[in-house]
């Protein structure tokens, strides 16, 4: 996503770094590391931070963030929602087809168009991206652990109240009845894909403190 806040913290920097010590005993070729895990928990931040970490070790990484890949575009989503009602809200928002054909241009490395949401416009972009000799993609959403096609699958765990917390500091969206509603839609689906994952963090939404 375009234009989207991000702030490296601490607890940003020791999450990549238990990664890449995970990542050392699994490094291969065309590597997919997902991040999944509540709404303002940190999951763009933190793939930011690994992949600037593997740019170091001169291991080439593509972040790919599964927001861009809603089929509703962002100016229509809030009434499609309203539309369809609360329970239309989950991992079938996502153009799935569309991700596994983006995942798999990186596995044979390939050139991939993909969408981009712009975060100042709402507009749905397209970007071109030549995957070859890229070596580890970097999955982060909501959802992302759902992904079967995952190497390593990271969980971070948000409370519900945190993720409300997180929302109105990242000022990403008004927070009204019908966006809390949605916040608890997606918690409860966001909770259901936490079994199967390899590494859990637990970052406390003020930002300040983690633990592990």
């Amino acid at each position: 996503m375009l234009n989207d806040k991000i702030t490296v913290t601490h607890k940003h920097e020791f999450a990549a770094d238990v990664i890449l010590d995970k990542l050392n005993d699994m490094m291969k070729p065309k590597l997919i590391i997902s991040i999944g895990g509540e709404v303002g928990s940190g999951k763009s931040t933190l793939a930011y931070s690994l992949a600037h970490k593997l740019k170091k070790i001169n291991i080439r990484s593509k972040i790919i963030d599964l927001d861009d890949f809603y089929t509703v575009a962002p100016l229509e989503r809030k009434a499609w929602r309203r539309q369809h009602g609360i329970d239309s809200v989950g991992p079938n928002e996502y153009d799935w087809g569309k991700i596994i054909h983006v995942i798999n241009d990186f596995l044979e490395d390939n050139t991939s168009i993909m969408p981009c949401v712009d975060l100042i416009t709402d507009y749905v972009d397209e970007i071109k991206t030549n995957f070859k000799g890229v070596d580890v993609m970097i999955i982060n959403g909501l959802y992302a652990t759902k992904l079967k096609e995952a190497d390593l699958r990271v969980f971070i765990e948000l409370t519900y109240d945190e993720t409300k917390e997180a929302q109105i500091f990242a000022e990403k969206e008004e927070m009204t009845a019908f966006r809390k509603q949605i916040l608890e839609r997606e918690h409860e689906m966001v909770q259901q894909l936490k079994t199967g994952c390899d590494l859990f963090f637990d970052f406390d939404a003020t930002l300040d403190k983690y633990h592990l």
